[in-house]
């Protein structure tokens, strides 16, 4: 027998709703609101198939990361990391506000079989919305905001959704891919061929978002991107705080552990970054794919 999230009942796994509290048993995901101001510091999630480790890093005086997960069971999994913006009031209420609302609206596609793109684009507006009702009349330039990168997996494929310059990564035996593109401005300045990759890494604008989730982003979707899941290996969503020290897939393929859970995948990535400086909030998300098999 197994017991209720919820209230501890014991329930089967056939059951579909737990008699005791009405909870939706095929349903299991992050706890809304994250963590206690207290406890954001260092936090981590385990779930079936799915962890996420989330740390202050060295330098910062608070975590302004946040991020969510879940799990239909028999239909697929759907994963959310934003990073506030610093320079933005309430920066970790906005990234929390917004990676409970995308995933509430991604776990729903999960469980009706909607179609992954659009429920991704639904998720990023939903959540770009909440965010921007968080701003202060007459205060829009420190009007709270944050990055967004989303995965939604099924048994077919991956749909991965982005704003801003958080990440995803692909990780296979042999080697690693990146799935995203910076939304910022040094990045538009290498795609027009202003500035070579080596010279964005080190300008003054490499880190300046061009898009972003918040009152003033003017968001109409996100960027993204599906894909089979034919083979086993790793999703790992991230934000800056970790792949500021492993920016290309060779450098992260690199110090992924082979064989491990998930949630051990995730606290070696956080410590490698913890490792190099942690200057940043470092958030990691990493979801075990099967090979055609969903996650």
């Amino acid at each position: 027998m197994e017991s209720c999230p919820e209230c501890s009942a014991a329930v089967s796994p056939q059951d579909r709703f737990c008699e005791r509290c009405g909870r939706n048993l095929r349903v299991r995901r992050t706890p809304v609101g994250g963590p206690g101001a207290a406890e954001r510091d260092r936090v981590e999630f385990v779930l079936p198939g799915l962890a996420g480790v989330s740390d202050r890093g060295r330098r910062r005086r608070r975590n302004e990361d946040s991020m969510a997960f879940g799990r239909v069971r028999g239909r697929g999994v759907a994963a959310v990391v934003c990073d506030g913006v610093a320079s933005s009031e309430r920066a970790e209420e906005a990234s929390q506000v917004a990676v409970d609302t995308a995933l509430d609206v991604l776990l729903t596609a999960v469980r009706s079989g909607a179609d992954p793109e659009e429920a991704t684009g639904a998720a990023a507006l939903s959540a770009d919305a909440a965010v921007g009702r968080l701003a202060r009349a007459g205060a829009e330039e420190v009007a709270p905001s944050c990055t967004f990168v989303s995965a939604l997996v099924t048994d077919e494929a991956a749909t991965v959704g982005w704003v801003g310059d958080s990440r995803a990564y692909l990780v296979g035996g042999s080697g690693a891919a990146r799935l995203t593109t910076d939304d910022t401005w040094a990045a538009q300045l290498v795609a027009e061929g202003v500035l070579t990759e080596a010279e964005a890494l080190t300008d003054r604008r490499a880190h300046v978002l061009s898009r972003w989730l918040g009152a003033d982003s003017a968001l109409d979707a996100p960027q993204a991107v599906t894909f089979r899941v034919e083979t086993p290996g790793l999703l790992v969503l991230c934000s800056d705080g970790l792949w500021n020290y492993v920016p290309e897939p060779e450098d992260l393929f690199a110090v992924v552990p082979q064989g491990v859970t998930p949630v051990e995948v995730a606290r070696e990535l956080v410590e490698v970054a913890l490792e190099a400086g942690g200057h940043d909030n470092i958030t990691v998300v990493v979801i075990q794919l099967r090979g055609g098999q969903g996650a």
